[in-house]
């Protein structure tokens, strides 16, 4: 036993109190706010027409300070898609930190999540899960089945209560024009918030669960025998990214939080409603260059990003490639829409991103990082084989 809790020394006991003191606050805290909701004492509030994609929304702040950095359109009312599930982490997290669940302890697989469209796990009614593997598949494959199981397992066996769970904390971070209606940002057409709401809650989650912050930079986790990567395509398109979430559903565009450190500054963006992932993915690393620059941290050269591929597989054979900067996975970069497979919410059949594209014999190829030149790239002969099947 260290001396600090040696008989006699009363500052072991001190600290042992308050740590207990915390964790009943955390626990009250907790329970009051399922209480309540479940009592009825929430009034939820009539939602405003959502602005749909093709109009971007963007925020970039400090996230010491909550300073605005830059800015445009942020409290048009958007459509989240799956930025839903940084709140549902954040109730997670707080929970945790409250000690009403723990990470081992397991999630039971109710038919309603089992349900749940695409993006998914495919878990099984019945079956079962951690906490902890139902928050990195949030993280990595931004798995609808394992957020609806989550947030059922965290409002007391009730999605709809635990959504409202979600905008009571949303009104107490001071994201007042957010409302959540679901776990996992599958289209309801009340579930609204802005780019200036979710740059508060991702800013909370930095801040708030600093030991928790750590899942968003997850480059992969294994369940059941599988290798489930991580789809955030800024962890490895932006120096400094390390972590946040993607979202996209039709209705909402393309959307993207980041956050990002350099010299010791950290900046949250928000960008909503791009209309493909190459702007979305430029626009997110375009205000953050401004907000490093506008906190005085010193340029860095942005690595050379393959975004997509437009040629036919059968036309790539001993072509010349670029391979993703700084990739070390094997699995091609993805991201796997949160809207249901075989709607309108998905993308055209045949558009992929790949880890190598050919750039011989005039192929036409998109890139991200325009400020690094050509020449910096690192090129290899390669055979592009057909396994880059992965569709947004």
């Amino acid at each position: 036993m260290s001396d600090s809790y040696a008989a006699g020394d009363g500052t072991g006991r001190r600290k042992q109190a308050g740590i207990s003191h915390k964790r009943r606050s955390g626990l009250r805290k907790w329970a009051g706010l399922l209480a309540g909701v479940a009592l009825g004492s929430f009034a939820t509030q009539r939602a405003a027409h959502a602005q749909y994609a093709g109009q971007l929304s963007s925020i970039v702040m400090d996230a010491r300070t909550g300073a605005v950095l830059s800015q445009d359109d942020p409290d048009l009312r958007r459509y989240p898609a799956s930025l839903t599930k940084l709140m549902t982490l954040y109730m997670a997290f707080s929970a945790l930190r409250a000690g009403t669940i723990t990470l081992d302890q397991t999630i039971p697989v109710s038919i309603h999540a089992s349900t749940m469209e695409p993006s998914k796990l495919g878990l099984v009614p019945g079956s079962r899960l951690t906490v902890e593997q139902a928050m990195l598949a949030l993280v990595t494959k931004s798995a609808n089945d394992a957020a609806c199981a989550l947030g059922e397992f965290l409002g007391g066996g009730s999605e709809p209560q635990f959504a409202a769970m979600m905008t009571q904390q949303a009104r107490a971070l001071g994201m007042s024009n957010t409302t959540f209606r679901n776990a996992s940002g599958l289209p309801d057409p009340d579930q609204l918030t802005t780019a200036r709401d979710l740059a508060v809650l991702a800013r909370h989650i930095v801040t708030d669960f600093p030991e928790d912050y750590h899942y968003f930079s997850v480059a992969a986790f294994r369940f059941h025998g599988r290798m489930i990567p991580n789809h955030n395509p800024m962890l490895k398109a932006y120096v400094g990214a390390d972590g946040m979430k993607t979202g996209y559903t039709q209705e909402a565009g393309r959307n993207l939080v980041t956050s990002a450190i350099r010299n010791n500054v950290r900046l949250v963006g928000v960008v909503l409603g791009a209309s493909s992932n190459v702007q979305r993915t430029l626009a997110m690393a375009d205000q953050l260059d401004r907000g490093f620059d506008a906190e005085g941290v010193a340029p860095v050269a942005r690595p050379l990003v393959l975004a997509r591929n437009t040629v036919s597989p059968r036309h790539t054979r001993g072509g010349r490639v670029i391979m993703l900067a700084a990739a070390s996975s094997r699995h091609a970069p993805m991201e796997v829409a949160e809207a249901p497979a075989g709607r309108r919410t998905t993308l055209r059949h045949g558009h992929r991103y790949v880890l190598a594209s050919p750039v011989s014999g005039g192929h036409h190829i998109r890139l991200i990082g325009a400020k690094v030149r050509p020449a910096t790239a690192t090129t290899h002969r390669a055979r592009v084989g057909h396994t880059s099947r992965n569709h947004t």
